[in-house]
């Protein structure tokens, strides 16, 4: 049991995907795990475990921003002894080669948050995924015949800019798209070294503003959801 997380020990699997939100945590689990448990709900950040055709697998949440991931992904990778997490997330995409619908598996997230230097002194503002798993998730996409994107990301610290335009560090590393927690998943496993991916679908377009609808939205990440179990199940 960690301060966040009230699972006990031993209840939280190796393996985890992170979705942001609860809600999104608990649709997973309850049509895609079988023998299911919610282990977790301490402030309704739910953690469910169970098994995948088999393979055991915990399904969570992680909340919006660095610093929410960055609590969540340090305490599941230290109290809990996980091996890897997978982040499945939404993003707005910078570049205009990107449509809605889109996958990508995040090669690098950038960012101008301070986590890094102040959690572990890393004067960096970019960090690569970590361990062998980016890897895995491409060669799972073409087993299932799905087109995945791959290239840096922008974890910003506002959603809301008054600014115009990409900001400096989207030009400097020419992200695609722009999130909010990866640049902190990286981090942590970087420091705690651990293996981390991200999985993003595009939900919008910031350009043209288009997005996807909130009836589309159930079904547009089921690829994604799809993507990062079958890639869990090949890690181990």
């Amino acid at each position: 049991m960690s301060i966040h997380i009230s699972a006990l020990p031993g209840e939280i699997e190796k393996t985890i995907l992170l979705a942001g939100d609860p809600l999104r945590a608990k649709y997973i689990a309850e049509n895609y795990l079988q023998n299911i448990k919610l282990v977790s709900s301490t402030r309704n950040i739910y953690f469910f475990s169970g098994t995948y055709k088999n393979k055991p697998l915990t399904i969570g949440a992680s909340g919006m921003g660095c610093p929410s991931i960055g609590i969540y992904s340090f305490e599941l990778f230290t109290e809990y002894e996980a091996d890897c997490i997978i982040r499945i997330g939404t993003c707005g995409a910078y570049s205009k080669k990107l449509n809605l619908f889109d996958l990508i598996n995040v090669d690098t997230a950038c960012s101008e948050s301070t986590y890094a230097v102040c959690a572990f002194g890393y004067k960096k503002d970019q960090f690569k995924h970590q361990g062998k798993v980016f890897e895995v998730i491409n060669e799972t996409a073409k087993q299932l015949n799905q087109e995945l994107k791959t290239g840096s990301v922008h974890s910003g610290d506002v959603f809301y800019r008054q600014a115009k335009g990409k900001p400096a560090i989207v030009k400097k590393y020419k992200s695609l798209a722009a999130e909010m927690e990866a640049f902190a998943l990286f981090a942590n496993a970087r420091f705690l070294k651990k293996s981390a991916a991200t999985i993003l679908t595009v939900s919008d377009i910031i350009s043209t503003h288009q997005r996807i609808s909130a009836d589309e939205r159930e079904k547009a990440l089921i690829p994604m959801i799809e993507l990062a179990l079958e890639a869990a199940i090949r890690i181990s």
